[in-house]
């Protein structure tokens, strides 16, 4: 069986259940964004440094590392996705698609993980520093990007109120985990400086 269908070839495709819809819907763009930072969460992976990746993710579970937070992470992302991709008037949610306070209150751990240790507010942080912290600020954006996507889509449905918490932690966590990279790896930060006023 080929990797086309050549369904879509209209500007149109189906979601989870069969329903078609144009390609520029917003349940699209929303399960479309979670797809983009999945995969550069991939990136980040395959670029954090190893002392990073294993350290333990948050102090509630030192068994589990920054690595294997992140790989859940991208699970739970694909069953997101899952669940932004089914209209719910039409058809239920999948089994194991869903998102659970635990998750959100686990994200929260793993904030304040990476924040302990890190220098207090000293301004605004420009995205950079290391490889892999760039990357990281690349997956915030990306997920802000995805939780004002969702928004649209809860806009005309429901959307799980869990699941809304949960993407907004994961952006917060991004920044945290860009900070504690660049501090793990002797970086320093870049500062947004105001320009000064030419005579």
């Amino acid at each position: 069986m080929p990797l086309y269908t050549r369904t879509g070839d209209t500007g149109m495709t189906s979601l989870v259940g069969g329903q078609r819809v144009p390609k520029t819907h917003v349940r699209l763009e929303a399960y479309g964004t979670i797809d983009e930072l999945n995969s550069f969460i991939g990136l980040l992976l395959s670029d954090l440094p190893n002392d990073v990746a294993s350290m333990p993710a948050t102090s509630q579970d030192t068994s589990l590392s920054i690595a294997e937070l992140l790989s859940g992470v991208q699970s739970l992302l694909f069953s997101i996705g899952s669940v932004l991709a089914t209209d719910t008037s039409e058809r239920d949610i999948r089994p194991g698609r869903y998102i659970e306070d635990d998750d959100v209150a686990q994200l929260e751990h793993a904030i304040d993980a990476a924040e302990e240790g890190l220098p207090g507010w000293r301004g605004f942080i420009l995205p950079g520093g290391t490889r892999a912290a760039a990357i990281a600020h690349v997956c915030r954006t990306v997920c802000r990007r995805a939780e004002r996507a969702i928004y649209r889509v809860a806009e005309e449905a429901d959307v799980d109120e869990t699941l809304l918490r949960y993407v907004n932690r994961l952006s917060d966590y991004f920044f945290a985990l860009a900070k504690k990279t660049n501090h793990s790896e002797g970086q320093e930060e870049y500062f947004w400086r105001p320009r000064e006023k030419k005579s």
